[in-house]
């Protein structure tokens, strides 16, 4: 790749890790819902300038599907993820958001019939095993076991719906629309979905300038501008190369979590970040000389 290019796929990779960390930052103040919803409605908004009349038309045809896709791509992990940032240091859900490629490559072979490799099922092996090392030594952290137990399963709720968004846009979305009126298509549909919960759910005391700081950088920064520049760098580079920024996100997140909220690093942490990213890394073909197009090359490009 170019410089540029690896320039390009840093910079998205340091503004998803942050999405954690905004969302840790007012998700007591605003609560899970009503952030949610505030990051949705907002980077609706900031998607206004894109709606090119080609990609009104697209998403007019395909509407019912982008709405389902919105609703499984960003409306439910928007609220699952915000729900946890109230008792999860971002660094830990940023972690366990490098888990849907897992997800998607297990459901694909349970439910679909898609063939794993020998060395995908290895993958498929050591990255759960990094998922129980860092629940495990998640869970009781600080002594909320109960509180910590929900946020992480809520974060794994949030790859599970990513999980059906990459395997319904992988086969109902492949033709006739492009990636781009997809993610804006899906952001108004998240938008209206969220906004009467959002409304219904707001908090009965204001939130403080850094908790609005905080839905800015969401909503503006970590979605709308995030997929303009990886469709950008996709189109570029490549898919497959883009998925790079997947292992990225999680060691950005719990940078920014250290130097912002001076969030420990704990063993639990560290090490379940890379044998997860290990065994992301063999199921997805990234330590194989030859990379199979599947539904896992959706996980980000469909994600909004």
């Amino acid at each position: 790749m170019k410089t540029s290019d690896i320039a390009a796929l840093l910079l998205l990779g340091a503004i998803w890790g942050a999405s954690f960390l905004f969302m840790r930052m007012g998700a007591d103040e605003f609560g899970g819902m009503a952030l949610a919803g505030m990051r949705a409605i907002g980077a609706a908004v900031c998607s206004i300038p894109l709606l090119t009349r080609t990609r009104l038309v697209e998403m007019r045809t395909h509407w019912r599907d982008i709405a389902i896709v919105g609703i499984a791509n960003s409306a439910l992990p928007f609220v699952l993820f915000s729900y946890a940032a109230k008792s999860l240091p971002a660094g830990v859900s940023a972690i366990s958001d490098a888990i849907a490629p897992l997800l998607v490559a297990l459901s694909g072979w349970m439910l679909l019939g898609e063939k794993l490799s020998a060395t995908q099922a290895s993958g498929l092996l050591v990255g759960f095993t990094g998922v129980v090392w860092l629940v495990l030594g998640t869970v009781g952290v600080n002594g909320h076991a109960h509180a910590t137990g929900w946020a992480m399963a809520a974060c794994l709720g949030a790859n599970v719906c990513y999980t059906f968004g990459a395997h319904y846009s992988h086969r109902r979305l492949r033709s006739g629309v492009t990636p781009l009126s997809v993610a804006t298509g899906s952001q108004l549909a998240a938008a209206l979905l969220l906004l009467p919960l959002t409304i219904w759910m707001w908090p009965t005391h204001t939130p403080g300038w850094t908790s609005w700081l905080a839905v800015l950088g969401l909503a503006a920064i970590c979605t709308s501008l995030a997929y303009v520049l990886f469709y950008g760098l996709m189109a570029r580079v490549g898919a497959s190369r883009s998925m790079v920024v997947m292992f990225l996100i999680p060691v950005f997140g719990v940078m920014w979590g250290l130097l912002f909220l001076h969030e420990p690093v704990t063993l639990a942490m560290a090490g379940g970040c890379v044998v997860i990213l290990l065994g992301v890394a063999l199921t997805t073909g990234m330590l194989r000389p030859r990379n199979r197009g599947s539904a896992l090359d959706e996980v980000l490009t469909e994600r909004a």
